[in-house]
């Protein structure tokens, strides 16, 4: 599924699908509809295809839930499902897709082809029939809830400071930059250090403190040392935007610490023992309940509404989907959040709770995909919870397990699509011990996929350039060859390059010798602005060089980290 120009393609099938392993969704307005139906939904119309009845199709998926056009609907109208099509189906597909594509026209909705370039995307790394899914779960935070990193990052990163200011450490005159990382890096514990690496766990580039590395001073630091992610003691892998602020706060300590400018009264600080530091302040700054009561009480400042979002939700109850809200945040964060986001945009007075066939808050993730923990009902508007033992579809609920979830809707493993940004805590796990389908919001792809647009004419011309290059070096390399060859007195490839004179071949070397070099200079300082329109230190979020995928992309991929 991987292009060497944007990574997750649109799935050219006319059936709706997406990944069974990973979905990337690359929207920070997180839209995406189900053309399937389950029940109610032009049932005198369509029948659906059972389970008991349900077959493989040629792309390996099940066919569960296909819509069936139910034949005395046809005899209705003198009909028959032969006599409906008239002609090679080649020729009826053409002269139907002519008209579709008219038609969306004039509805003013983008054909297929033309949302392949919009950058509010779904990009799949395998097929799956939406219409087998019975279930699609969400988290909230980063994913329901469209936050403005600049607002609500910030304000983290200053409550972390503020928490480390007290404990003695010098952070007069630092200011968050939510430029300075992206997600997909990793910091290393051991050197100070945040690095971007490639598929393949190779350093491509690194900084030091809020410095950025030489290529040189990369190659030497890191050589042929791979990242290793299993190595929890040194490496920590930035997987969310709530990232953002921590890695901010921690580099720019490294400076500090670099400076000698922090008190020895703290203790011998090295580069982990201050990521240590750092990630308790930050901690605390969650913990103690300061920030998010601040996010509540204005939360105008903190979230952005997307007016589609909610109604998008409806349409795939209303197709037949059972939605579950599934959130490590408490209720009455969630409530409020979700009162501001979706509320005003939902028809008849319907509450936020009416779209969801079950509300799961304090979810404690990854365990409730796990293990079991103590399963409370939310039986109050105040939060007042009582303990359970069994949920119930249309429930409220805190703690509890994944699989109580399974049991009390009686639907399980592969039924259920989970729709998380995380891609440990939400997509990995729920894989891994239920079986869920997984989607992944990657909100950042849309600016880059926007970058990417935008680049595309200098890209074109980096990548001449380089093809230029190579025929340059297969010339340059075959008339060595044969100069070698010659001086051991053995005959050339080819007879016209043995009937080449001497003076001929090394002239010829020569020229092709600086016309690499002149490429040389012209392509290395456009490799390295390549992304700089996504971010002018790390590039682009999905690529680690022109061609090779990064260590974020290698990790969605394998969907266990």
């Amino acid at each position: 599924m991987a292009t060497n120009s944007l990574l997750y393609l649109q799935n050219p099938f006319p059936r709706p699908t997406i990944s069974p392993k990973c979905l990337v969704i690359r929207v920070p307005r997180m839209v995406f509809k189900c053309g399937c139906s389950s029940s109610g939904v032009h049932e005198d119309l369509f029948s659906l295809t059972s389970s008991s009845k349900s077959d493989v199709d040629y792309l390996g998926q099940s066919t569960k839930g296909d819509l069936n056009v139910k034949l005395e609907h046809l005899e209705a109208f003198w009909l028959d499902g032969q006599a409906t099509l008239e002609g090679p189906i080649e020729q009826v597909a053409r002269m139907e897709a002519e008209k579709a594509d008219g038609l969306l026209r004039d509805l003013g909705i983008p054909s297929p082809s033309a949302a392949r370039l919009s950058p509010r995307g779904i990009f799949c790394s395998r097929t799956l029939n939406l219409r087998s899914i019975s279930a699609i779960g969400y988290d909230m935070d980063y994913t329901l809830m469209h936050y403005n990193v600049m607002a609500w990052e910030g304000r983290a990163y200053d409550y972390c400071m503020d928490n480390l200011k007290n404990l003695g450490f010098p952070v007069e005159g630092l200011a968050f930059d939510p430029d300075l990382v992206i997600r997909g890096l990793v910091i290393d514990k051991e050197k100070g250090n945040l690095v971007k690496a490639d598929r393949f766990g190779y350093v491509n580039r690194a900084m030091h403190g809020t410095k950025m590395l030489s290529t040189r001073a990369v190659s030497e630091m890191y050589g042929r040392e791979l990242v290793d992610l299993r190595k929890e003691s040194r490496w920590e892998f930035l997987n969310t935007l709530f990232s953002v602020s921590e890695a901010v706060a921690y580099m720019q300590m490294v400076d500090r610490l670099d400076e000698g400018a922090i008190p020895a009264d703290l203790g011998p600080l090295d580069y982990k023992g201050l990521y240590k530091a750092v990630g308790k302040a930050l901690f605390r700054a969650h913990v103690e309940g300061q920030l998010k009561s601040e996010i509540m009480s204005k939360p105008e400042l903190f979230v952005e509404p997307d007016p589609e979002l909610p109604l998008a939700l409806l349409d795939q109850k209303e197709a037949g989907k059972r939605l579950l809200l599934i959130t490590n945040s408490d209720y009455h964060y969630t409530d409020k959040m979700m009162q501001h986001s979706f509320k005003r945009f939902l028809p008849n007075d319907m509450g936020w709770r009416d779209l969801f066939d079950m509300v799961i808050v304090s979810a404690r993730k990854p365990e409730f995909f796990q293990m079991s923990h103590p399963l409370y009902e939310v039986v109050t508007g105040e939060g007042l919870m009582r303990p359970c033992f069994k949920a119930h579809a249309g429930g409220l609920y805190s703690g509890g397990s994944a699989q109580m979830v399974e049991n009390s809707l009686n639907i399980h493993g592969d039924e259920i699509l989970y729709v998380g940004d995380h891609i440990y805590t939400d997509v990995s796990q729920s894989k891994v011990h239920l079986r869920w389908r997984t989607a992944l919001i990657c909100r950042e792809l849309e600016e880059e996929y926007n970058a990417l647009i935008h680049s595309r004419s200098r890209r074109a011309t980096l990548i001449e350039l380089i093809n230029q290059k190579e025929v340059v070096g297969d010339l340059f390399n075959q008339l060595r060859l044969a100069l070698q060859r010659r001086t051991k007195g053995r005959p050339a490839q080819t007879l016209a390059a043995t009937n080449m004179n001497d003076q001929e071949l090394t002239e010829s070397m020569q020229k092709l010798l600086i016309v690499m070099q002149r490429l040389d200079e012209k392509i290395a300082p456009m490799l390295e602005a390549d992304g700089e329109l996504f971010n002018k230190r790390w590039g682009f979020l999905s690529r680690a060089g022109l061609w090779d995928k990064s260590h974020l992309m290698r990790q969605i991929e394998n969907n266990e980290l």
